[in-house]
């Protein structure tokens, strides 16, 4: 169908003749509707929603344990993208079988019906699984669902090819390529699904990666997958303006400026940005990894390109740039090896028995289980001091994630619970005051008793 009819609105218009079985406007598809052939289209269309029900169903009890952010099943069987694809299908086979023997009525609208719950389901899901935390994926989706919608009133109308017409009658020349608004719209439409793709896949790929990954191979993994979508997203981009017939060759002299910005106006973010491959390439520092940057100190939750999110026992969390951790001293508790070692000092009096003070303090130790037997913990007296002996009591842990004050604060308490018990005293501050008297100075009077 060329347009449509001059007299009612167009319910099918397509590029090139009506096929066959079509019904071509809005009084022939009531009259269509209102015919018993139409209670055959509902029941193949009902027929198809419940094969399509039925195939997912089984694909996801084939697939085991599937996470609830598949973009292909989703929570539930008809929140993924696989159930409105699979009945998309059907539906534009089972449309075109019946177009040879009916006119159409139901399908006429159930297509243009289930390509806009496809694309809607497609970018939803999409987008809720590349990026997860993002405030700006909420208003992006019920974009997604009214352009999709209102794209397929347009069609079922009729009015989306005449727009469309329209729009493309509007053209400029930009070099040596001629650029109409139809252009720019069908170049932004096709690089939206590139993106969408291509977001898709590299999702895919770094939930694959990441699967079952610690530590330093969690890091590298990450790398990889940050490297992956990086490359995919420009991969697509390319064939997306290659598509609308945009001159890339044009491009290069844009290129080049903008990497002289990059050079010069952006240091500090491209330096963040090599920064943040760097660490995840050489893994000195990994997801997991408790560190000191800057007076702050905790557990490392994530590594992104451009920076890196710290997060402290007490829940605050740190957004540190990539590039403090290259060009910046950073304390790593845990690059090597894994073990703490945490000290506590006591001092008691010099009439105390060091050896059963020495073995006081280790029993006090080893009470607690996060306290590690080997290599176990140990005692030395370490200084006279001027109220007491001074001993510092060492030992080591393996989880400083879970705190290392509690241990402290625990241990501690057991320390002043034995001493108290055995009668060994924890002495106060203690001065001792000389008086002089001058000579020829007169003796102070006594009092008798």
């Amino acid at each position: 169908m060329a347009g449509p009819a001059m007299n009612s609105v167009s319910v099918f218009s397509s590029v090139g003749a009506r096929p066959a079985g079509k019904v071509a406007s809005l009084d022939e598809w009531i009259a269509a509707l209102l015919k018993p052939a139409a209670l055959i289209e509902l029941a193949v269309l009902v027929a198809c929603v419940l094969l399509a029900w039925l195939l997912v169903r089984l694909a996801r009890r084939a697939a085991g344990d599937v996470d609830d952010t598949s973009v292909m099943f989703g929570r539930r069987i008809i929140d993924g993208v696989l159930f409105p694809l699979l009945l998309l299908f059907f539906a534009y086979i089972s449309a075109g079988l019946l177009a040879r023997w009916v006119p159409q009525a139901v399908f006429v609208v159930a297509i243009p019906v289930l390509v806009s719950l496809a694309v809607i389901r497609l970018g939803v899901k999409v987008l809720q699984v590349a990026f997860k935390t993002a405030t700006w994926v909420k208003p992006l989706e019920r974009t997604i669902s009214w352009l999709a919608w209102i794209a397929m009133a347009l069609w079922v109308s009729g009015l989306l090819p005449v727009i469309l017409d329209e729009l493309d009658q509007i053209k400029w020349k930009v070099g040596a390529s001629t650029l109409s608004v139809r252009t720019m719209l069908e170049g932004a439409v096709t690089a939206s699904v590139v993106l969408l793709i291509t977001l898709w896949i590299s999702s895919a790929i770094e939930g694959r990666l990441l699967r079952s990954a610690t530590g330093g191979e969690l890091s590298l993994r990450k790398a990889v997958s940050n490297v992956v979508r990086v490359v995919l997203i420009f991969v697509g981009l390319i064939v997306a303006l290659s598509s609308v017939g945009i001159d890339l060759t044009a491009l290069s002299v844009l290129g080049g400026a903008i990497g002289v910005g990059v050079g010069f106006g952006l240091q500090k973010l491209a330096s963040n940005y090599v920064s943040g491959f760097v660490m995840l390439a050489e893994r000195s520092v990994r997801i997991g990894d408790n560190v000191r940057v800057d007076t702050f100190e905790g557990r490392i939750t994530e590594i992104n390109a451009r920076y890196t999110v710290v997060r402290a026992l007490s829940g605050r969390e740190s957004i540190v740039p990539n590039e403090l951790f290259i060009t910046e001293r950073i304390e790593n508790l845990s690059l090597s090896d894994l073990r703490v070692l945490q000290s506590t000092v006591i001092s008691v009096g010099y009439d105390s028995d060091p050896e059963l003070v020495m073995r006081l303090l280790i029993e006090a130790a080893e009470t607690q289980d996060r306290v590690l037997r080997d290599p176990g913990p140990g005692v030395n007296l370490t200084n006279f001091g001027p109220d007491g002996i001074e001993f510092t009591l060492n030992y080591w842990m393996t989880d400083p994630e879970n705190g290392q004050a509690n241990l402290r604060s625990r241990i501690n308490l057991q320390i002043l619970k034995s001493l108290r018990e055995n009668n060994i005293d924890i002495p106060y501050p203690q001065r001792v005051v000389h008086t002089r008297v001058l000579p020829g100075a007169s003796q102070p009077a006594t009092r008798p008793a």
